[in-house]
């Protein structure tokens, strides 16, 4: 695919002036490989159980939830959940086990929910567990609450959260994949793909398996999927709500120049698959002729824009992470935490929280080659003090530490 010169040119001397500006002033971390002797495949997330007991669970796209071992260095685990014989994966690349989150009142309950692929025909399957004593689940107490039809392999994202003020689960559903957002689902409101859906599952609308909240925006709109909460999403791959300040971080992988990271709004449209960051995506034009589409969105369209954007000269494939409140690197207090998954790079952004201006954008870790040293970022997440790990795509899990 040919770009233009001048816009690739325009584009990288944007981001490179924000990182570069702000590069001097980095923090300075170091990371330290962690659970050395724990065997971990593909790992995904790791999510604290609400339950007061500080058990961390690690989620590996392979079908495992592992119980990870309290000291950080056993090499045993113990097993939340098996599903790595339910055939998940036809494309082991972004299929298989995608989501993990516990239920706001697990301690009591037991329940929590896991998204995950399923093929014959592609589907994303939004499901509840119940584990007994809070410690294995049994994949016969399955109930499933959803499945979210896929036409393609990859962009099936399958992030699960549940709102820490609100208690009910927010799932995040890619564009249905391939490319150029050619299915342009996302901006269907008749269609689950490439939004954020909420769900109670607390409770039971008619004809379905989960209750559908009253503020939800698209309730009473006419054929709409009453459980969407914002659209015009294209792979969401790290999303995160701030218990301190509400606000909704969800990191959009990019398509051809740009990665974006926004604050999701509620009812909000957040422009895939006509936009890329704050850019018409390229070609976009020149694609809907072919298809003898019009190219432009219906009169009266409002995008909510991105918070942050980098273009591709700084990385290929974002993933997101959460605020930094943690007490151990006291410079980092109010960093937005996240990385590329193809480059390597870990950043922390700080933005104004009332006029969602960049106050900082660092560069925490840069490897030097990362074709040879191999950091794939899947994941950026709290531990129990409300540290930084970092999963990597090969298995190893890093600790970030102040120097």
């Amino acid at each position: 695919m040919k770009i233009s010169s001048l816009f690739l040119a325009l584009g990288v001397a944007a981001s490179f002036g924000v990182l570069s500006l702000a590069a001097e002033a980095a923090p300075k971390v170091k990371l330290q490989v962690i659970y050395e002797d724990l065997k971990v495949e593909r790992p995904i997330s790791v999510v604290v159980a609400p339950d007061g007991s500080g058990r961390q669970f690690l989620v590996e796209q392979t079908g495992r939830i592992k119980i990870m071992p309290a000291d950080g260095k056993g090499g045993e685990a113990g097993l939340l959940l098996d599903l790595s014989d339910r055939k998940m994966a036809e494309k082991d690349f972004e299929e298989g086990l995608l989501g993990l989150a516990f239920h706001p009142k697990f301690k009591e309950n037991g329940r929590f929910y896991v998204s995950y692929s399923q093929q014959g025909p592609k589907r994303t399957r939004i499901s509840e567990f119940t584990a007994v004593d809070g410690k294995k689940a049994d994949a016969k107490s399955e109930r499933i609450l959803m499945e979210i039809q896929q036409p393609e392999w990859n962009h099936n994202s399958g992030n699960l959260l549940f709102g820490p003020k609100d208690g009910l689960l927010y799932i995040c559903v890619g564009d249905g994949g391939f490319k150029n957002g050619i299915f342009m689902l996302p901006q269907k409101l008749t269609r689950w793909n490439g939004k954020v859906l909420r769900i109670d599952v607390d409770g039971k609308s008619p004809g379905r398996e989960y209750g559908i909240p009253n503020d939800n925006p698209f309730v009473d709109v006419p054929n709409a999927c009453p459980e969407i909460y914002a659209f015009g999403f294209r792979n969401p791959w790290g999303s995160w709500i701030d218990p301190v300040t509400g606000i909704f971080w969800l990191a959009d992988v990019g398509e051809a120049l740009w990665e974006e990271i926004d604050w999701v709004e509620r009812g909000g449209n957040h422009g895939w698959e006509y936009m890329e960051g704050t850019h018409e995506l390229t070609f976009r034009r020149e694609l809907m002729a072919l298809l003898g589409k019009k190219p432009n969105p219906p009169r009266g369209t409002q995008f909510v824009e991105p918070v942050f954007e980098y273009s591709h000269a700084e990385g290929l494939s974002i993933t997101g992470g959460f605020v930094y409140r943690g007490k151990k690197m006291p410079e980092l207090q109010g960093y937005y935490i996240y990385g590329d998954w193809k480059y390597g790079t870990v950043w922390g952004l700080k933005l104004d929280e009332k006029t969602k201006k960049v106050i900082e954008n660092v560069v925490l870790f840069k490897p030097e080659n990362n074709a040879e040293e191999k950091y794939n970022w899947t994941a950026f997440c709290e531990d129990k003090d409300g540290e930084v790990l970092l999963l990597n795509w090969d298995g190893r899990i890093f600790r970030m530490a102040g120097e």
